[in-house]
């Protein structure tokens, strides 16, 4: 009984003590998107992608280009001659393989550039959630954006236009 009646006691004062905190949410994806500098940042990376891409393909077709040469010399060649040729071709896709893994890489030319240009536009965003959160008295905010848990929030704790206005952004 004593213990029922304590458990009681810890889940009321859980309860209270719960509805005391503030919480509110912001769309990551909706600021970012009203950023203009951070349109100017993807559109640089989209850019510099693709730049990286087609060099990539370009090597990846000279090695297809000499596969298909080999293939069809390989009845007058010699056996030196096709292991030179071989060799040739195995350098060259590896050599496709390397520019991928240098520009596309885990810590790859994009990843890098990628660290530059957001890493500014992420730390500012940051802070302005985080003026808010001191002047409003914000225990906790969620991202909206990155959060599949979230199933309903009341369009009443969505600070996003505020975190924008921070930003010098009004919406």
């Amino acid at each position: 009984m004593k213990k029922l009646l304590l458990t009681l006691i810890a889940i009321a004062g859980c309860a209270l003590a719960g509805s005391a905190q503030k919480f509110a949410l912001v769309d990551m994806e909706y600021i970012l998107s009203n950023m203009p500098s951070y349109e100017v940042a993807n559109n640089q990376l989209d850019q510099l992608s693709q730049r990286y891409q087609k060099e990539v393909e370009a090597v990846g077709r000279e090695a297809e280009t000499m596969y298909n040469n080999f293939k069809s010399q390989m009845p007058f060649l010699t056996d030196d001659q096709k292991k030179a040729q071989e060799e040739a071709i195995v350098a060259k896709e590896k050599e496709a393989a390397e520019l991928r893994a240098k520009y596309f890489g885990p810590d790859g030319e994009l990843y890098k550039k990628r660290q530059t240009l957001m890493e500014p536009i992420q730390e500012e965003v940051y802070n302005a959630i985080k003026k808010v959160s001191e002047e409003r008295g914000y225990l906790c905010i969620f991202d909206r954006a990155s959060s599949a848990d979230i199933v309903f929030a009341s369009p009443r704790i969505d600070i996003s236009n505020e975190v924008l206005s921070k930003l010098g952004y009004s919406k």
